[in-house]
């Protein structure tokens, strides 16, 4: 037996059950990961609470965002 990996980007929850009767038919053992966002952002944002909490941010007054934006 050997297992392979896929992703499914769906767009609801009946095409979920639609890819299960597939591969119920062909008889083939499976189990679904609920996984709604990508490891690489969840790191992205970890690492930026964490960088607020040393407080390493930039504080923009208002009056400056256009400035700081480039607009």
């Amino acid at each position: 037996m050997s297992t392979i990996s896929f992703k499914a980007h769906i767009e609801d929850a009946s095409q979920v059950e639609a890819i299960k009767a597939v591969l119920k038919a062909l008889k083939i053992k499976f189990e679904v990961e609920d996984n709604p966002y990508n490891p690489e952002f969840v790191e992205k944002i970890k690492e930026s609470e964490k960088q607020a909490k040393e407080g390493k941010v930039t504080r923009v007054k208002k009056e400056n965002l256009k400035e700081f934006l480039g607009l």
